[in-house]
Protein backbone atom coordinates (compact mmCIF):
# COMPACT_ATOMS: atom_id res chain seq x y z
CA UNK A 1 0.00 0.00 0.00
CA UNK A 2 1.29 3.73 -1.20
CA UNK A 3 1.45 6.32 1.84
CA UNK A 4 -1.00 8.16 -0.64
CA UNK A 5 -3.56 4.94 0.19
CA UNK A 6 -2.64 4.66 4.06
CA UNK A 7 -6.06 5.67 5.84
CA UNK A 8 -6.09 8.86 7.44
CA UNK A 9 -2.70 10.27 6.13
CA UNK A 10 -4.33 12.96 4.92
CA UNK A 11 -5.73 13.96 8.13
CA UNK A 12 -2.68 13.27 10.30
CA UNK A 13 -0.87 15.63 7.89
CA UNK A 14 -2.98 18.06 7.93
CA UNK A 15 -3.26 18.04 11.41
CA UNK A 16 0.23 17.76 11.80
CA UNK A 17 0.47 21.22 10.01
CA UNK A 18 -1.32 23.45 12.93
CA UNK A 19 1.83 24.64 14.88
CA UNK A 20 2.76 26.19 11.22
CA UNK A 21 -0.34 27.21 10.51
CA UNK A 22 -0.94 29.43 13.50
CA UNK A 23 2.51 30.72 13.23
CA UNK A 24 1.77 31.70 9.82
CA UNK A 25 -1.59 33.58 11.02
CA UNK A 26 0.61 35.43 13.54
CA UNK A 27 3.31 36.46 11.51
CA UNK A 28 1.63 37.17 8.69
CA UNK A 29 -2.00 37.82 8.98
CA UNK A 30 -2.44 39.23 11.88
CA UNK A 31 -1.74 42.95 10.99
CA UNK A 32 -4.45 42.57 8.22
CA UNK A 33 -6.67 41.16 10.56
CA UNK A 34 -6.31 44.52 12.96
CA UNK A 35 -7.24 46.85 9.93
CA UNK A 36 -9.72 44.56 9.09
CA UNK A 37 -11.17 45.16 12.68
CA UNK A 38 -10.30 48.86 12.97
CA UNK A 39 -12.03 49.93 9.71
CA UNK A 40 -15.29 47.77 11.08
CA UNK A 41 -14.93 49.08 14.96
CA UNK A 42 -15.08 52.99 12.88
CA UNK A 43 -18.61 51.68 11.83
CA UNK A 44 -19.74 51.01 15.13
CA UNK A 45 -21.99 48.08 14.51
CA UNK A 46 -24.45 47.62 17.39
CA UNK A 47 -25.21 43.72 16.85
CA UNK A 48 -23.65 41.23 15.48
CA UNK A 49 -24.78 38.77 13.51
CA UNK A 50 -23.15 35.29 12.91
CA UNK A 51 -23.49 32.65 9.98
CA UNK A 52 -22.16 29.49 9.45
CA UNK A 53 -22.47 25.48 8.91
CA UNK A 54 -20.62 22.55 9.95
CA UNK A 55 -16.99 22.73 11.32
CA UNK A 56 -17.51 26.52 10.68
CA UNK A 57 -20.96 26.87 12.98
CA UNK A 58 -18.37 25.89 15.86
CA UNK A 59 -15.76 28.51 15.31
CA UNK A 60 -18.78 31.17 14.89
CA UNK A 61 -19.94 29.79 18.21
CA UNK A 62 -17.12 30.46 19.76
CA UNK A 63 -16.78 33.90 18.22
CA UNK A 64 -20.21 34.88 20.19
CA UNK A 65 -18.68 33.86 23.33
CA UNK A 66 -15.64 36.27 22.59
CA UNK A 67 -17.93 39.04 20.85
CA UNK A 68 -20.22 38.68 23.98
CA UNK A 69 -17.27 38.92 26.70
CA UNK A 70 -14.40 40.86 25.25
CA UNK A 71 -16.45 43.49 23.59
CA UNK A 72 -19.79 43.79 25.62
CA UNK A 73 -21.32 43.20 22.05
CA UNK A 74 -24.94 40.99 21.45
CA UNK A 75 -24.76 38.43 18.88
CA UNK A 76 -27.15 36.16 17.32
CA UNK A 77 -26.35 32.89 15.24
CA UNK A 78 -28.10 33.43 12.10
CA UNK A 79 -30.84 31.59 10.60
CA UNK A 80 -30.13 31.27 6.76
CA UNK A 81 -33.25 29.34 5.81
CA UNK A 82 -35.16 32.86 6.80
CA UNK A 83 -33.86 34.40 3.83
CA UNK A 84 -32.67 31.03 1.62
CA UNK A 85 -35.68 29.51 2.04
CA UNK A 86 -38.49 32.18 3.34
CA UNK A 87 -37.39 35.07 1.28
CA UNK A 88 -37.49 37.33 4.64
CA UNK A 89 -35.85 40.38 4.20
CA UNK A 90 -34.59 42.42 7.42
CA UNK A 91 -33.45 45.51 8.58
CA UNK A 92 -29.49 44.82 9.37
CA UNK A 93 -28.76 48.42 9.80
CA UNK A 94 -25.49 49.42 11.44
CA UNK A 95 -25.34 45.13 11.95
CA UNK A 96 -22.04 43.31 11.78
CA UNK A 97 -23.26 39.95 9.65
CA UNK A 98 -19.85 37.56 9.82
CA UNK A 99 -20.06 34.84 7.64
CA UNK A 100 -17.58 31.99 8.08
CA UNK A 101 -16.89 29.30 5.63
CA UNK A 102 -13.55 27.45 5.10
CA UNK A 103 -14.27 27.07 1.18
CA UNK A 104 -16.96 30.45 0.82
CA UNK A 105 -18.78 28.19 -1.60
CA UNK A 106 -21.82 27.09 -0.31
CA UNK A 107 -24.88 28.63 -1.85
CA UNK A 108 -26.66 28.99 1.14
CA UNK A 109 -23.84 31.24 3.00
CA UNK A 110 -23.19 33.19 -0.08
CA UNK A 111 -26.85 34.08 -0.50
CA UNK A 112 -27.43 35.37 2.78
CA UNK A 113 -24.31 37.24 2.96
CA UNK A 114 -25.58 38.58 -0.48
CA UNK A 115 -29.34 39.43 0.81
CA UNK A 116 -27.49 40.63 4.39
CA UNK A 117 -25.05 43.50 2.88
CA UNK A 118 -28.40 44.46 0.44
CA UNK A 119 -30.28 44.88 3.86
CA UNK A 120 -27.72 47.08 5.23
CA UNK A 121 -25.31 45.03 6.87
CA UNK A 122 -21.71 45.46 7.17
CA UNK A 123 -20.47 41.82 5.94
CA UNK A 124 -17.51 40.03 6.96
CA UNK A 125 -15.92 37.07 5.31
CA UNK A 126 -13.84 34.62 7.38
CA UNK A 127 -12.42 32.06 4.88
CA UNK A 128 -9.45 29.69 3.79
CA UNK A 129 -9.86 30.95 0.35
CA UNK A 130 -9.93 34.41 -0.61
CA UNK A 131 -11.14 34.32 -4.05
CA UNK A 132 -14.33 32.10 -3.05
CA UNK A 133 -17.59 33.57 -4.17
CA UNK A 134 -18.55 34.38 -0.15
CA UNK A 135 -15.56 36.95 -0.25
CA UNK A 136 -16.69 38.52 -3.21
CA UNK A 137 -20.01 39.14 -1.81
CA UNK A 138 -18.96 40.30 1.38
CA UNK A 139 -17.51 43.67 2.07
CA UNK A 140 -14.99 42.61 4.17
CA UNK A 141 -12.55 39.65 4.25
CA UNK A 142 -10.66 37.84 6.26
CA UNK A 143 -8.19 34.97 5.20
CA UNK A 144 -7.25 32.16 7.68
CA UNK A 145 -3.96 31.08 6.26
CA UNK A 146 -4.57 27.42 6.86
CA UNK A 147 -3.59 26.33 2.69
CA UNK A 148 -5.01 23.99 0.57
CA UNK A 149 -7.08 21.40 2.98
CA UNK A 150 -7.73 18.37 1.23
CA UNK A 151 -8.93 15.86 4.34
CA UNK A 152 -12.79 15.62 4.32
CA UNK A 153 -12.82 16.23 7.98
CA UNK A 154 -11.32 19.90 8.83
CA UNK A 155 -8.68 20.40 11.32
CA UNK A 156 -5.94 23.00 10.47
CA UNK A 157 -8.94 25.38 8.99
CA UNK A 158 -10.58 24.95 12.45
CA UNK A 159 -7.82 25.75 14.22
CA UNK A 160 -6.48 28.85 11.84
CA UNK A 161 -10.31 30.20 12.73
CA UNK A 162 -10.27 30.70 16.14
CA UNK A 163 -7.17 32.20 15.90
CA UNK A 164 -8.32 34.11 13.39
CA UNK A 165 -11.46 35.25 15.12
CA UNK A 166 -9.80 35.55 18.17
CA UNK A 167 -7.65 38.42 16.89
CA UNK A 168 -9.56 39.83 14.86
CA UNK A 169 -12.47 40.62 18.00
CA UNK A 170 -9.10 42.05 19.84
CA UNK A 171 -8.81 44.22 17.61
CA UNK A 172 -12.10 45.69 17.82
CA UNK A 173 -11.21 46.87 20.94
CA UNK A 174 -7.58 48.10 20.16
CA UNK A 175 -5.91 44.88 21.25
CA UNK A 176 -3.33 43.48 19.75
CA UNK A 177 -4.13 39.98 20.80
CA UNK A 178 -0.96 38.89 22.66
CA UNK A 179 -2.34 35.98 24.65
CA UNK A 180 -2.11 34.22 21.27
CA UNK A 181 1.97 34.20 20.89
CA UNK A 182 2.42 30.79 22.58
CA UNK A 183 -0.19 29.01 20.82
CA UNK A 184 2.33 27.71 17.92
CA UNK A 185 4.87 25.87 20.65
CA UNK A 186 2.20 24.53 22.79
CA UNK A 187 -0.08 23.33 19.77
CA UNK A 188 3.49 21.33 18.92
CA UNK A 189 4.20 20.18 22.36
CA UNK A 190 0.30 18.64 22.55
CA UNK A 191 0.02 17.02 19.16
CA UNK A 192 3.28 15.50 19.97
CA UNK A 193 1.70 13.13 22.23
CA UNK A 194 -0.13 11.22 19.84
CA UNK A 195 1.24 7.88 21.61
CA UNK A 196 -1.05 9.03 24.86
CA UNK A 197 -4.41 9.51 22.89
CA UNK A 198 -3.39 5.93 20.71
CA UNK A 199 -3.42 4.03 24.12
CA UNK A 200 -6.67 6.18 25.10
CA UNK A 201 -8.26 5.38 21.44
CA UNK A 202 -8.60 1.48 22.20
CA UNK A 203 -10.70 2.87 25.26
CA UNK A 204 -13.19 4.12 23.28
CA UNK A 205 -12.82 1.61 20.34
CA UNK A 206 -16.06 -0.09 20.99
CA UNK A 207 -18.13 2.57 21.89
CA UNK A 208 -21.95 2.88 20.87
CA UNK A 209 -22.05 6.56 21.38
CA UNK A 210 -20.65 9.60 22.93
CA UNK A 211 -21.80 12.49 25.03
CA UNK A 212 -19.43 15.77 25.22
CA UNK A 213 -19.76 18.54 27.46
CA UNK A 214 -18.02 21.58 28.70
CA UNK A 215 -19.02 24.99 29.98
CA UNK A 216 -18.17 28.84 28.49
CA UNK A 217 -15.43 28.96 25.74
CA UNK A 218 -15.14 25.19 26.40
CA UNK A 219 -18.77 24.71 24.50
CA UNK A 220 -17.71 25.16 20.92
CA UNK A 221 -14.74 22.88 21.56
CA UNK A 222 -17.28 19.88 22.61
CA UNK A 223 -19.63 20.48 19.61
CA UNK A 224 -16.49 20.43 17.10
CA UNK A 225 -15.27 17.29 18.74
CA UNK A 226 -18.58 15.98 18.63
CA UNK A 227 -18.70 16.53 15.21
CA UNK A 228 -15.14 14.65 14.39
CA UNK A 229 -16.18 11.51 15.85
CA UNK A 230 -19.18 11.48 14.24
CA UNK A 231 -18.01 12.41 10.69
CA UNK A 232 -14.65 9.80 11.01
CA UNK A 233 -15.82 7.28 13.37
CA UNK A 234 -19.35 7.12 12.74
CA UNK A 235 -19.95 6.94 16.62
CA UNK A 236 -23.33 9.11 17.30
CA UNK A 237 -21.85 11.54 19.63
CA UNK A 238 -23.84 14.26 21.38
CA UNK A 239 -22.63 17.25 22.90
CA UNK A 240 -23.99 19.26 25.34
CA UNK A 241 -23.67 22.55 27.52
CA UNK A 242 -23.29 21.48 31.57
CA UNK A 243 -25.85 23.06 31.99
CA UNK A 244 -27.75 21.81 29.37
CA UNK A 245 -26.87 18.29 30.41
CA UNK A 246 -28.34 19.05 33.87
CA UNK A 247 -31.61 20.03 32.34
CA UNK A 248 -33.08 16.27 31.79
CA UNK A 249 -30.34 14.32 29.47
CA UNK A 250 -28.37 13.66 32.15
CA UNK A 251 -30.43 10.90 32.73
CA UNK A 252 -29.19 8.93 29.66
CA UNK A 253 -25.58 8.53 31.34
CA UNK A 254 -24.91 5.37 32.61
CA UNK A 255 -21.18 3.44 33.65
CA UNK A 256 -21.08 2.16 29.40
CA UNK A 257 -21.53 5.60 27.48
CA UNK A 258 -18.05 7.35 27.71
CA UNK A 259 -18.43 11.12 29.06
CA UNK A 260 -15.87 13.58 27.23
CA UNK A 261 -15.52 16.56 29.05
CA UNK A 262 -14.07 19.82 27.72
CA UNK A 263 -12.45 21.83 30.98
CA UNK A 264 -11.57 24.89 30.54
CA UNK A 265 -8.49 26.22 33.02
CA UNK A 266 -11.02 29.23 34.16
CA UNK A 267 -14.22 30.25 34.89
CA UNK A 268 -15.98 27.92 32.30
CA UNK A 269 -13.84 25.27 34.36
CA UNK A 270 -15.44 26.42 37.75
CA UNK A 271 -19.02 26.53 36.70
CA UNK A 272 -18.36 22.44 34.80
CA UNK A 273 -17.22 21.60 38.11
CA UNK A 274 -20.84 20.80 39.52
CA UNK A 275 -21.42 19.03 36.64
CA UNK A 276 -18.65 16.91 36.75
CA UNK A 277 -19.62 15.58 40.58
CA UNK A 278 -23.13 14.52 39.23
CA UNK A 279 -21.20 12.66 36.28
CA UNK A 280 -19.07 10.82 39.07
CA UNK A 281 -21.99 10.89 41.04
CA UNK A 282 -23.83 8.08 37.87
CA UNK A 283 -20.60 6.21 37.85
CA UNK A 284 -19.57 8.13 34.68
CA UNK A 285 -17.15 6.55 32.33
CA UNK A 286 -15.61 10.33 32.41
CA UNK A 287 -12.70 11.61 30.28
CA UNK A 288 -11.30 14.39 30.27
CA UNK A 289 -9.95 17.18 28.26
CA UNK A 290 -8.41 19.97 31.07
CA UNK A 291 -6.00 20.82 34.00
CA UNK A 292 -4.07 18.07 35.78
CA UNK A 293 -6.25 18.37 38.92
CA UNK A 294 -9.31 17.48 37.12
CA UNK A 295 -7.82 14.65 34.45
CA UNK A 296 -6.93 12.89 38.04
CA UNK A 297 -9.96 12.76 39.06
CA UNK A 298 -11.67 11.33 36.30
CA UNK A 299 -11.78 8.08 34.57
CA UNK A 300 -8.82 8.95 31.85
CA UNK A 301 -8.26 12.28 30.19
CA UNK A 302 -5.40 14.27 28.80
CA UNK A 303 -3.85 16.82 30.39
CA UNK A 304 -3.75 20.18 28.70
CA UNK A 305 -0.76 22.90 28.96
CA UNK A 306 -2.65 25.97 29.93
CA UNK A 307 -1.11 27.10 32.97
CA UNK A 308 -0.55 30.93 32.37
CA UNK A 309 -2.96 30.44 28.84
CA UNK A 310 -5.66 33.18 28.47
CA UNK A 311 -8.98 30.74 29.08
CA UNK A 312 -10.25 32.79 25.92
CA UNK A 313 -7.66 31.28 23.67
CA UNK A 314 -7.58 27.79 25.23
CA UNK A 315 -10.15 26.03 22.54
CA UNK A 316 -7.34 26.12 19.97
CA UNK A 317 -5.62 23.88 22.14
CA UNK A 318 -8.78 21.81 23.60
CA UNK A 319 -9.65 20.75 20.25
CA UNK A 320 -6.02 18.89 19.02
CA UNK A 321 -6.54 15.94 21.70
CA UNK A 322 -10.06 15.61 20.45
CA UNK A 323 -9.07 15.61 16.64
CA UNK A 324 -5.89 13.06 17.43
CA UNK A 325 -9.02 11.38 19.69
CA UNK A 326 -11.35 10.83 16.52
CA UNK A 327 -8.85 9.43 14.24
CA UNK A 328 -7.32 7.10 16.40
CA UNK A 329 -10.93 5.94 17.29
CA UNK A 330 -11.40 5.56 13.44
CA UNK A 331 -8.00 3.67 12.80
CA UNK A 332 -9.02 1.43 15.56
CA UNK A 333 -12.26 0.14 13.79
CA UNK A 334 -10.94 -0.32 10.81
CA UNK A 335 -12.31 3.20 9.03
CA UNK A 336 -10.72 5.38 6.98
CA UNK A 337 -10.41 9.15 8.35
CA UNK A 338 -9.91 10.45 4.72
CA UNK A 339 -12.78 9.36 3.18
CA UNK A 340 -15.94 9.70 5.40
CA UNK A 341 -18.98 8.06 3.64
CA UNK A 342 -21.34 10.20 2.06
CA UNK A 343 -19.21 13.89 2.73
CA UNK A 344 -17.37 16.16 0.36
CA UNK A 345 -15.53 18.31 1.20
CA UNK A 346 -17.41 21.40 -0.10
CA UNK A 347 -21.36 20.74 0.99
CA UNK A 348 -23.37 22.98 -0.68
CA UNK A 349 -26.51 23.69 1.36
CA UNK A 350 -29.44 25.97 0.12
Amino acid sequence: MSQSEQPGVIMAGEMAEQPAVLARILAEGAASIRETAAAIAARHPRFVLLSARGTSDNAALYAKYLLEIRRGMPCGLASMSTITAYGARQDLSDVLVITVSQSGGSPDLVASARAAREAGALTLAVTNSPDSPLAAVCEFHIDVLAGPEKALPATKTYTATLLALYLFVEGLGGGDGAAAAGLPGLAERVLARGDEVRELAARYRFAERMVITSRGYGYPTAKEAALKLMETSYIPALSYSGADLLHGPLAMVDNISPVIAVVPDGKGGEVLRPVLERLRGRGADLFVVGPAAEVAAASAGFVLPTEGVAEEVQPVLEILPLQLLAYEVTIARGQDPDAPRALAKVTETR
